[in-house]
Parts: C-alpha cells; structure tokens; sequence
C-alpha cells in the first residue's frame, strides 16, 4: 500500500520466527565501534551459531579487509538460507511501532516504514521531500553498494526525523491496544526494545494524514517563513550513507531496467527506516567536536580570522583562565548572529566569537575554515570528538588545538536544512553507539 503523496509505503515484513532468541538476534548498527574490533569479538562469542542479523550484515569495522568479498558473499548466502529454512516469517502488510529504552535511561519512540527512494536525491542543492541531512562522502558508497546490490533482503539501521511539535503523529498510537510483536533485551547491556504491530486501517490513516499535515505546502511556508520552498517533511537523522547506497542501487536498476513501466513496482524503491520525532524526550542531540592535530595555533587563529574577514564576518579571541571556564563564557555570548566556540591549545584557553557569519551554525563556519586551511597545510590532521574531557585532554597536548561546539537546537534543525542545505559532516550526534537502531526487522528488496 503506497501513499505517494508523502512518499510513504506501508511495508510487508519479515521477523524471526517465534522461538528465537532476539537478545542473539539483535545487533546493533553496522557503522558503529567501527575502531574497536573487540565489541564485535563479544558480540561474535555471544552469538555463537544462533541465528542471528550479525550474520545478515558487514560490521564497517571489516570494510577493506582482505576476506572482505568472501564476508559479503557468505551474507547473501545466509540471507537466502534464512528465507528457505524459515528463520524469517512473513508478516501481515503493516507498520511497527517501537519503543526504545537506552541503557543511560532514556525511551525513544519511533514507527518502521518505507520510504519512497523517488523523492529523495543526495546531490548538493536537492529539495526533496526526503532529505540527507549531512553532505554525502561518495567514496563510502562503493562497499555498501557491493552488500546490498545483490542482497534478497535488507535491514534497517536507518533513522529519519520529522519535526512534529505537537506530537500528533506517533504518541497517541501509543495509547492504543496493540497486537506486541516483541519486548527483548538488547546485548551488552544495551537497553531494551519493544515493538507493535500497526496495521488496522484507521490507525495507518491517522499516521498518513499527520504526515499529509507536516507536508502541507502552505502551512509548511509559514511555519518557516519561507516562500516558493519545497516541502522537507524526512530528514536524515542516522544512517545517511546507508539510505543513499539503497537510492544509488534504485537508480542503478532503473537504468538497466528492459521495460521502464514495470521497474517501478520493484521492492528496491522503497528502503525500510524507523521514523522518529525530532521532539522525542527520549532523543538527544550531542555536540562532536574538533581537534586539529600538528598545528601552530598561533598561526592557525589567524588564518581564521583572515577566513572571516574574506566572508564578511569578524573575529574576536576571548581569552579564559581555564577550560571550565572558557566553556562557560561560549555558552554566555553565543547569539543567532554570533557564533562562540570554546577553544583549547596547550595551556591556552578561548573562546572564538565570529560575528555576522554567512552560515546558520557554528560547526558549518568552522568546519569550511578548517577543509580550506589544513588542506594547505601538510601532516595535520582533524578528528571528532565526542566527549568534553577528551576533547581538552587531546586539545592540551602540545601542536594540537581543540575546539568545543554547541549541541545543535532542535528548534534549528529543520530551520537549518531548509536554509543551508545538507550540514558539514559530523554536525551532531544522536546519542552514544550503544543506543543506535539494532536490527531486528527485516524486508525483500527482491521480488
């Protein structure tokens, strides 16, 4: 069942069947602990030879290694196996609604659907209904095409957001009786997932004419003061390249499709994703930071400020007694037309405060400095950070410099996308790895 005005199809599922063990069965996103090989030796030991989507996917921390293809082929053959042995059971055509609990006490609410990969476009500049929220490496394509393109199934760790304050889309299917699918624990301490099947008519018409409000052209223009705009209704929130390797493999098929009419009904357009409220409780938006590595500070800020000046902004160096306390003042005169970012560099300690810049974000000004500047400048190196104690610790170290970065709002966020378009890479994070979508769900991407 397609709904295409908002790009929504309501899905036919495959779970496993009943008496397996969904603590195995359950495994956390691909593209996370990619630096730390151990994680995924745990959950491997933990598995065992239970069935499991350990076995239905390629842990990115493997990507480029030397068994790499011979990885990829032993996953398609087991997705296949799963199918004929009957590890996987249809489902009745339908939604789920999940709930998540984190570890760290959080719940997180979403609902599996598919969605529309005709209306969603990667490409810098793209308006489309769906949109990537972070510019789009094509370099991290090629691998992930090389799982998917000849997979029968797929799996989603694919999270995308829609901006409903009113909380009219998901929370009162919330108070509804559903049929449960499952309630599990997640492994390694985790945190726990729940989901219900949602599939009587009136209740998918419900989640179709909220998401048909949020689409409203009108009350999209003035919800955002904008005019002659296209509607944004989905924004990636996690797994941007994985949504674009399945449009990539869409179009790829297109292109190769004998009868253009009949490719169109093909399972591969529409890709399987959990939608989320961007006003979630459950959901957090936290800061990555920056630390520039073999650098002269010194010569570094000042190349900053002739950046700004080049952009018709300033730059003023505050300077602080301490990183406590540099932290402290960013966040006192950071303003919407004054960004304030906390720096440190060996025993110095700052805040840059640059006035009147061209671009809605602290990250996106610096992050267009630091691609131009360390592009010139031979044996530096930029990383992300995610917590504030490493951040000065790496910061502090002699040649390196650190820059600490606000939490984005979420109050901005679609504000921000529609204005600026896709945001730097590694803008925000939504919480730590460990409460990232697991995959538990599955769908033919074949017919």
């Amino acid at each position: 069942m397609n709904f295409a005005q908002i790009a929504l199809q309501i899905p036919t599922l495959l779970l496993p069947r009943v008496e397996t063990d969904l603590t195995r069965w359950a495994v956390v996103a691909c593209d996370q602990y990619t630096s730390q090989p151990d994680y995924w030796a745990r959950v491997e030991a933990l598995v065992g030879e239970a069935p499991s989507t350990l076995r239905l996917i390629l842990p990115e921390v493997y990507l480029g290694a030397a068994d790499e293809a011979a990885r990829i082929q032993t996953i398609q053959d087991t997705m296949r196996r799963y199918l004929a042995d009957g590890v996987l059971a249809p489902q009745p055509p339908g939604l789920v609604l999940v709930e998540r609990e984190t570890a760290r006490g959080r719940t997180r609410r979403g609902l599996i659907a598919a969605l529309d990969l005709e209306h969603y476009d990667f490409n810098p500049g793209a308006k489309t209904l769906i949109r990537p929220t972070e510019g789009t490496i094509l370099e991290r394509l090629p691998p992930r095409v090389r799982v998917r393109e000849r997979a029968p199934l797929e799996l989603p760790h694919v999270m995308v957001l829609i901006d409903d304050p009113q909380h009219l889309v998901l929370d009162p299917l919330f108070l509804e009786p559903l049929e449960p699918l499952y309630d599990v624990p997640l492994m390694l301490n985790s945190g726990r997932v729940r989901g219900w099947r949602l599939g009587h008519p009136l209740l998918v018409q419900w989640v179709v004419e909220q998401l048909a409000r949020l689409a409203d052209p009108t009350l999209f223009a003035e919800r955002y003061g904008v005019t002659d705009e296209p509607v944004l209704l989905y924004a990636m929130g996690d797994g941007n390249h994985s949504f674009a390797t399945a449009k990539q493999i869409w179009e790829n098929l297109k292109r190769t499709a004998p009868d253009p009419a009949a490719i169109m009904n093909h399972p591969a357009r529409h890709a399987l994703v959990e939608l989320v409220n961007l006003h979630d409780e459950g959901l957090e938006f936290e800061a990555i930071h920056r630390v520039a590595f073999a650098v002269d500070a010194e010569r570094l800020l000042a190349a900053l400020a002739t950046f700004c000046q080049t952009q018709g902004s300033s730059l003023t160096v505050l300077e602080s007694p301490s990183w406590a306390a540099a932290r402290q003042r960013a966040a006192e005169v950071g303003q919407p037309d004054r960004h304030a970012i906390g720096f440190v560099a060996g025993e110095r300690y700052g805040v840059l405060a640059i006035e009147r810049s061209s671009l809605t974000l602290p990250v996106a000004t610096l992050q267009a400095f630091l691609d131009r500047y360390l592009a010139d400048q031979p044996g530096t190196r930029l990383d992300y950070i995610h917590g504030e104690d490493t951040l000065e610790q790496l910061g502090a170290q002699p040649g390196n410099i650190g820059f600490h970065l606000p939490a984005l709002a979420k109050d901005d966020f679609f504000r921000t996308i529609i204005r600026d378009g896709a945001l730097p890479r590694k803008t925000f994070s939504m919480g730590e790895a460990d409460e990232k979508r697991f995959y538990l769900e599955c769908r033919r991407i074949v017919p």
